[in-house]
């Protein structure tokens, strides 16, 4: 162990952390060692099995993904964070999914994007290690690079993975994570208890019947791999389940027990921006391109682009009762330019006429 390590003892070390951590407005930090060993053997029996759909970035990387010390040479230990996100001030969003003229999004890209929010405060928290405690080689990830964070997370302490495969902890489940790749020998934390027990909420209420086994998500059937990563036609079998999602889906955190105890977060960057917690989806369908760059710019929606954005929209109204105006603002779309867009308003075109009285 580094020399000036030696004068901490582990509790104190740790308690140290944890209380700069809440200074930078993360609510939880645990450490963990770097054998990811069965982790990795897991995720290759989910690869096999094809369950990432086109997230060819899934396989790729080899064993750096749980073998930390291979991506970043030197690695001996993992301090893993958790920063909650539930905005207390959005719509309700049962009420929001229940309301089909409503676009939902998911809480989590209600505000702006927490990637650079998350990593400025690891790097200072590093920064702080280095300057209060030992110098030491380090790196930080906020879903960046090939890093396991879950399992990396849950052998911290932070929490479990439950059966829809989120980290989940007595705390819920709408939270953050972030890691720091040290190369300090720290104390490790006793890794996260299930505490899923013989709940299968989740399992139940999920639209597609993604979670295909307890823990198990094939991603090609969830709404959030369909409205975020998928580029292309959404399968028909998916779309009328899809409902007036339009960018990703809560409803296996929403069903959720545990999340009763939740706590909203005190992060203004992730407090609802453009109405986006209940906005009309006829108004988010009439953005013009300028509109979808200069609105969402900051926001982690702007990824998905501009394309994906209508079509998710065009599956949502086609999933609305019946509306002339609904037609009429589909009609405007039909000749898109975009081959994809128009299967998809054509498809939204079908099903209000088939609605029609």
């Amino acid at each position: 162990m580094h020399d000036r390590l030696k004068h901490f003892e582990s509790p104190p070390l740790l308690e140290q952390l944890r209380h700069w951590a809440r200074e930078l407005g993360f609510v939880r930090l645990g450490v963990s060692g770097i054998d990811l060993e069965q982790a990795g053997a897991g995720l290759q029996h989910w690869l096999d099995r094809q369950y990432h759909g086109e997230m060819d970035y899934m396989a790729r990387h080899g064993s750096k993904r749980y073998r930390p010390a291979e991506l970043q040479p030197g690695t001996l230990s993992v301090i893993s964070v958790a920063m909650d996100y539930l905005p207390a001030e959005a719509a309700d969003p049962w009420q929001v999914l229940e309301d089909p003229g409503l676009g939902y999004v998911s809480r989590y890209a209600l505000g702006r994007d927490y990637h650079k929010l998350m990593r400025k405060r690891l790097q200072q928290l590093a920064e702080r290690i280095a300057q209060h405690i030992q110098p030491h080689g380090f790196r930080v990830f906020v879903d960046s690079a090939p890093v396991m964070e879950k399992p990396i997370a849950a052998q911290a302490g932070l929490g479990w993975q439950g059966k829809h495969s989120n980290l989940l902890s007595r705390e819920g489940s709408w939270f953050f994570l972030g890691e720091i790749y040290t190369d300090l020998p720290l104390p490790v934390d006793q890794a996260g208890e299930n505490h899923c027990g013989r709940c299968s909420a989740c399992i139940e209420i999920c639209p597609t019947q993604a979670i295909v086994a307890p823990y198990v998500v094939d991603a090609r059937r969830c709404i959030s791999y369909l409205t975020i990563e998928h580029k292309g036609s959404i399968p028909l079998e998916f779309r009328p389940a899809i409902g007036n999602r339009i960018y990703g889906c809560d409803d296996c955190q929403l069903v959720c027990p545990w999340n009763r105890f939740a706590q909203p977060t005190t992060e203004q960057d992730y407090l609802p921006r453009y109405r986006l917690d209940q906005s009309p989806l006829l108004e988010l369908f009439a953005w013009s391109e300028t509109d979808f760059l200069q609105r969402m710019e900051g926001s982690p929606i702007r990824r998905i682009g501009y394309l994906s954005w209508l079509r998710n929209i065009a599956i949502a109204l086609g999933n609305a009762p019946y509306d002339a105006a609904v037609l009429s603002a589909l009609a405007r779309r039909e000749n898109d330019p975009s081959a994809l867009l128009r299967e998809h308003v054509h498809w939204a075109q079908a099903q209000q006429l088939s609605k029609q009285r």
